[in-house]
């Protein structure tokens, strides 16, 4: 029993060593990228809730009635200036323009059998061998047949203008919003078949306070971010909606932005909109930063070991943030890679620098 104890004993003061040593032993150094930070006069900003929207919208309507035979888009889809957009029926139609068409060819006959009559009237009634009446009669003939040409070119001109409007192209870049029509409906003139959305003329609406407007100038690069899928890119404030909210007296800016994939109209999108004047910030790539206990801080490197330092977000500008803590100086490291399991006091090696 007491050999048994033993024993136990000192598998116990094993396990407890060996469990020592394995604890006792340091991670391997954490591969790090660096970059190094700079200051730069930026203005103070925060973040506000726009809506995306089209400036530009055509609710493209039939010029002519019809039978649709078919459609060239859905909702959604995304089409260039001139692109068909609904094909009307035309068979009818067509059998009209050769019929007309016909008739024209018909009058150029008459016209130059009736021309030729009229000229030989003419030289006769100069030799006063014919009456005077007769000589009216050729020349009304001929006269007769020349309006019966420019009638029946006149209706083939508008039968092949109506034939051409019978394909409904799109007026401009942009996206299908709403479809309002299938084959086999009957449109009316002047019906709205379907909404474009301009692809060129994207803008996000942004309510802000009337005095943060000395702050703002049109053409200022603001940054943007796209709720829906966390898309980060550049604004630029290109006008003022002149009517403020009667209630709170906010002011709305026009935000232009690049057209986007896979966005709507109402979508949600965050700007960062300037609140003060210029002040010298420390500029800090947003891949540094990293958040604990809901607080955003940077890894340093100090006797190469990552340190642990808070940050102060003032403003957002692109891909970096403005921070005003002292503890930043010109040209101090911060970690940009390998940042994202580090633990304060963990051994670095520097393998690349941004």
């Amino acid at each position: 029993m007491r050999g048994s104890m033993r024993i136990l004993q000192l598998l116990l003061i094993m396990a407890f060593i060996h469990g020592s040593m394995v604890y006792a032993q340091e991670p391997p150094p954490a591969k790090v990228v660096i970059s190094k930070i700079m200051f730069q006069e930026v203005a103070q900003n925060r973040s506000f809730i726009g809506t995306l929207y089209y400036e530009r919208i055509s609710y493209v309507s039939s010029e002519v009635s019809g039978l649709v035979t078919r459609i060239d888009v859905s909702t959604g889809d995304r089409i260039t200036k001139t692109s068909p957009l609904v094909h009307l029926d035309t068979e009818i139609l067509e059998k009209e323009i050769v019929l007309h068409q016909n008739q024209v060819e018909q009058a150029e006959l008459s016209i130059n059998h009736s021309k030729k009559n009229y000229q030989r009237m003419a030289s006769l009634y100069k030799k006063s061998t014919i009456r005077e009446k007769d000589y009216d009669d050729a020349e009304f003939v001929y006269q007769e047949a020349v309006l019966k040409k420019y009638a029946a070119q006149k209706t083939l001109e508008k039968l092949l203008i109506q034939k051409r409007k019978s394909v409904i192209n799109a007026p401009f870049d942009g996206i299908i919003l709403e479809k309002n029509v299938d084959s086999g409906d009957w449109v009316q003139q002047g019906k709205i078949l379907i909404s474009i959305g301009s692809v060129n003329d994207l803008f996000i609406k942004v309510p802000i306070a009337e005095t943060l407007l000395k702050f703002i100038f049109v053409g200022q690069k603001v940054p943007v971010t796209i709720n829906a899928y966390n898309k980060k890119l550049t604004g630029t404030i290109d006008n003022l909606i002149p009517i403020a909210d009667p209630k709170t007296k906010n002011v709305f800016l026009k935000i232009r932005i690049p057209m986007l994939e896979k966005v709507a109209q109402n979508m949600s999108a965050t700007v960062f909109i300037s609140t003060g004047t210029p002040q010298k910030l420390a500029m800090i790539p947003r891949d540094a930063l990293i958040k604990f206990q809901g607080n955003d801080f940077v890894y340093t490197i100090r006797e190469k070991k990552a340190a642990m330092l808070p940050v102060s977000i003032v403003t957002y500008l692109g891909n970096s943030v403005g921070a005003n803590n002292a503890h930043f100086t010109d040209g101090l490291p911060i970690i940009v890679e390998g940042n994202e399991r580090l633990r304060p006091g963990q051994s670095v090696v520097i393998v690349g620098t941004n």
